[in-house]
């Protein structure tokens, strides 16, 4: 059972999760976890050693909360097409994201690129393991007689992510969902193009 201390750092992350990922870790202050949380600065600095603490277990407690939904979605589903389909349809609304403001690896990868070594490496490390997974997934449904051996996994996974990461981000920008329901419809569709 958690102490009070752990639940407390739990709520902090919680709440600071969505301001982070909205406003990046530069745009975020300590007053505005204060005010989301309605916690003292005493309180949330007798959790974390600062704010580049604070915003490293931010950004990984936003990571793991995101791997483990996508594992979640895929771990339902029983053919390599099923847990395919349910990572892409994970993302099809990119308006109303899990964490608001849209997906936070993207959004941290793009702003740690720069200016977070540390952090530019725990998202990269992340982006490597999707990618490692999703193309496990791919070799399964080929080795399994579900998916053609024409099918490049590793090719396919990045191709995949990459226009999933960078469709949010344009209908983000746009205000709509449907370019993004057309980009994983179109995925889909090619997937199935290697289907046996």
């Amino acid at each position: 059972m958690a102490t009070k201390g752990e639940k407390t750092k739990q709520f902090i992350l919680e709440i600071a999760a969505p301001l982070y990922n909205e406003k990046g870790i530069s745009g975020v202050s300590i007053d505005d976890i204060v005010e989301a949380s309605k916690l003292t600065k005493g309180c949330i600095y007798g959790h974390f050693q600062g704010k580049d603490d604070l915003s490293e277990q931010v950004i990984e407690y936003s990571l793991n909360h995101l791997s483990e939904k996508i594992t979640a979605a895929v771990l339902k589903e029983n053919t390599a097409k099923e847990k395919i389909g349910a990572f892409m349809d994970f993302y099809k609304n990119p308006i109303n994201t899990f964490i608001d403001g849209g997906c936070p690896l993207f959004n941290t990868a793009v702003e740690a690129d720069d200016n977070f070594p540390s952090i530019k490496q725990k998202v990269a490390a992340r982006f490597a393991a999707g990618q490692e997974a999703l193309s496990g997934i791919l070799q399964e449904g080929i080795d399994s007689g579900e998916l053609s051996s024409k099918l490049n996994p590793k090719r396919f996974a990045f191709k995949m992510v990459a226009a999933i990461e960078g469709g949010i981000v344009i209908c983000r920008t746009i205000d709509s969902a449907k370019p993004m329901y057309d980009l994983v419809q179109d995925l889909k569709d090619e997937l199935q193009n290697y289907s046996l």
